[in-house]
């Protein structure tokens, strides 16, 4: 009791851990970058501000999804609230498109509006630099604490930082290359960050919508389970083994065969100690449903769908 106690404590300890350093960090990185790029003249590093101030966002969402997705299940929500983890990340992949498009708008209309384009400072260049350390270094923190929370929102979250570093990267060249003598890398460089934008976008959004609509595990997890359950004593047969992704949970579908004379007692015992095994193999499955079906030497085979 004292252990689940102490886990969920953790697990507390750690989204708020998170969550204060991506919101803290990214309110200052945008405020420094928005200056820098204000006073060194770079439209490039203004669209790196906006894109870091919407990571401020993006963290206040994914921590409010991962809350509301470890309550417990309830009478109105019986299977939990996993999925709200989903919707999470699905708002996040949003957010971070509109970014995208605005950051392009904007740009696109400054480069076709033929107006002499500024070089920008030595402040932006070295802005970009600071972006890329500071970002790179959220990106595998946040990382590191959506593997241990098994986060698909922070983990959306963490990707979000890279993108920041990506984009930082851009600006980084295109503030150089300005500087150098060609000052529509400034605004080309901004268009890289909405690429960029745009794809970690997409494969957020992609993933959540996954999540969302009871995608199997694969194959090759399903094979793996097979080879479990068969093992258990008893069972004669796997006449079906399904599986789906809730959330950042999985739940099995499962019908065996068992031989037809045992007791109805016997044949419980046989598909509780699948239960029991299944479960124990994968801390994220959640739940195993198993039905038994009578086993009839004449049909000898085993297979699943």
């Amino acid at each position: 009791m004292n252990d689940k106690s102490d886990q969920k404590i953790n697990e507390g300890k750690i989204v708020n851990r998170v969550s204060v350093m991506g919101i803290a960090g990214n309110i200052m990185l945008s405020v420094f970058k928005l200056v820098a790029g204000i006073l060194g003249h770079s439209g490039a590093m203004i669209s790196d501000a906006v894109h870091s101030l919407s990571d401020v966002f993006a963290t206040v969402i994914a921590y409010m999804g991962v809350n509301m997705s470890k309550k417990k299940a309830d009478q109105e929500h019986p299977y939990g609230h996993e999925r709200i983890e989903c919707a999470a990340s699905l708002i996040l992949g949003f957010i971070l498109f509109m970014t995208g498009f605005e950051i392009g708008i904007v740009t696109i209309k400054k480069i076709i509006s033929g107006q002499p384009l500024a070089v920008p400072g030595m402040i932006a260049l070295i802005a970009a630099i600071v972006s890329i350390a500071t970002k790179e270094a959220m990106f595998h923190y946040t990382r590191h604490c959506a593997k241990l929370l098994n986060s698909e929102a922070f983990m959306a979250d963490a990707w979000h930082h890279r993108s920041d570093a990506l984009s930082s990267i851009g600006s980084l060249v295109g503030i150089g290359g300005a500087r150098l003598g060609f000052p529509v890398l400034d605004p080309i460089a901004s268009l890289f960050i909405c690429l960029c934008i745009f794809k970690v976008a997409y494969d957020i959004i992609r993933g959540a919508l996954d999540n969302m609509v009871d995608t199997s595990c694969g194959r090759e997890y399903e094979d793996q389970l097979s080879e479990l359950i068969s093992k258990v004593d008893g069972v004669k047969r796997i006449d079906l083994l399904h599986t789906r992704i809730f959330g950042n949970r999985i739940y099995v579908d499962a019908e065996i065969a068992v031989d037809g004379s045992m007791s109805l007692d016997k044949a419980h015992a046989i598909a509780e100690k699948v239960h029991n095994q299944v479960e124990a193999h994968d801390s994220n499955i959640k739940h195993i449903m198993i039905h038994v079906n009578p086993y009839h030497k004449i049909n000898n085979h085993r297979h699943y769908e």
